[in-house]
């Protein structure tokens, strides 16, 4: 019987973590590596302070280096997953093997314009099927390899609703 303990031992690792890896993100503004790193290293010594200093900062350091090699992973296992930049995307051939020239693509009627993918998308306000209702910004479409550090916009809050009755 010792799943509950174990269970509970994760959930307030985790939830330790997380509020660290939210106020890093908060104070720096930034959302890079290196907010889950110090988060790691803070969750560590923070569950370790009652055995004493040296104790948690060992756990400190332990959290810290444990986290530098998950980052380190993903970062790594991005740039292997990812496509080099510059090679140019495949172009697809109108007509299918076999069907001689001046014949429509499959799915075309004849006399029809031909509809491209890409107009299609960025005629659109949205990416998404909400239709823009959250922002709708878009973003930059760049390579990411997904190490690059991003500056996060102000967490400036909206004036909260008042319920008074006019």
């Amino acid at each position: 019987m010792n799943a509950p303990r174990v269970g509970g031992s994760f959930a307030v690792w985790g939830g330790l973590f997380s509020t660290f890896d939210c106020t890093m993100v908060y104070l720096r503004q930034k959302e890079d590596p290196w907010n889950s790193i110090v988060a790691g290293a803070a969750t560590g010594g923070f569950l370790q302070m009652r055995q004493g200093l040296g104790a948690a900062s060992r756990s400190a350091a332990f959290g810290g280096v444990l986290l530098a090699l998950i980052e380190g992973a993903g970062i790594m296992l991005n740039k292997l997953t990812s496509p080099p930049p510059g090679l140019p995307m495949e172009e697809q051939l109108p007509n299918v093997a076999g069907m001689p020239p001046g014949y429509p693509p499959m799915g075309q009627i004849p006399g029809q314009a031909q509809v491209n993918a890409e107009s299609l998308g960025s005629s659109t306000s949205s990416s998404s099927w909400f239709g823009g209702l959250f922002g709708g910004e878009k973003e930059e479409a760049g390579p990411s390899d997904g190490s690059k550090t991003k500056v996060l916009e102000s967490f400036d809050a909206p004036a909260p609703p008042s319920f008074e009755y006019k």
